[in-house]
């Protein structure tokens, strides 16, 4: 039997959470009315509400956006996508499956994400952090059925460990975003971003099966489950923070560029 196109393939495989982790809304979401600015982003926290204090403490970082057009371009191409196929998806995987289950789902996939937050915390000399980790870890694969249930949460020292990524360490070594990009499919985010993203797609456990697979036989179609299950779960809640960056904004490309890179510095300095 031949194999499914390499589109469709692309669509379930190509990374997960979909909607990139550069949509990372890590505080309550901005409000993107007032991030409507022009031309080369400077981005200033924002001084609104209670995130006044959550936000202030971070510097103003400029981020060039030298392929403006292009980016442009492939954000509505990508609002496009998102409401022809992923919204549709999206409800109806919120449909089929009921929320208690739903969120059962979502512990068990960042559970596996253990040697993300590991790895990084480590690489960033967060050792104590890093521990705290695999505490949570083995807390609750062991007791909460495999990471179904967050058992660690009744555990004061293994509750709100701030997650790490590969971004965050690249951030911590000094290393600029580089200029702004709008990926296909994946949505808000810089060179630097990119290079965090491959970093925890190869990882997350979840993708391993994907890199020893061989051929294209549908015999070992069963090792793009596990990513495409991770992709369609984190649908309702990466579209939802989508929403939020650009809900009721005059030009809905610089509110998700400007609440994208400031929740990116702001997880770096978590």
């Amino acid at each position: 039997m031949k194999t499914a196109p390499l589109f469709f393939r692309m669509l379930l495989l190509a990374a997960a959470p979909l909607l990139t982790d550069c949509s990372l809304v890590k505080q309550a979401p901005l409000a993107a009315a007032d991030l409507a600015t022009t031309g080369t982003s400077t981005e200033k926290p924002l001084t609104t509400g209670s995130q006044t204090d959550e936000l202030d403490d971070y510097s103003e970082v400029s981020v060039g956006d030298p392929l403006e057009g292009f980016n442009r371009a492939t954000f509505k191409m990508n609002d496009a996508l998102y409401t022809v196929f992923f919204r549709p998806v999206s409800k109806g995987y919120e449909f089929i499956f009921p929320k208690p289950l739903r969120s059962s789902l979502d512990n068990a996939f960042e559970n596996a994400r253990y040697p993300v937050r590991f790895v990084n915390s480590t690489l960033q000399g967060k050792f104590k952090r890093a521990g705290r980790e695999t505490g949570k870890f083995f807390v609750n694969t062991i007791f909460g059925l495999g990471g179904l249930f967050k058992t660690s949460d009744k555990i004061p020292d293994l509750t709100d460990v701030p997650a790490e990524d590969t971004g965050q360490t690249l951030a911590t070594w000094h290393i600029p975003h580089g200029p702004y990009l709008v990926l296909p499919f994946f949505g808000p985010c810089t060179l630097r971003e990119t290079a965090g993203m491959a970093g925890d797609y190869a990882l997350n456990p979840v993708n391993w099966g994907l890199f020893w697979r061989k051929g294209g036989d549908w015999t070992r179609d069963w090792t793009a489950i596990p990513p495409a299950a991770n992709t369609v779960r984190s649908l309702p809640d990466q579209l939802a923070k989508y929403d939020a960056a650009i809900e009721n904004s005059v030009d809905p490309y610089i509110s998700a560029r400007s609440t994208y890179i400031q929740n990116r510095n702001a997880a770096a300095n978590e």
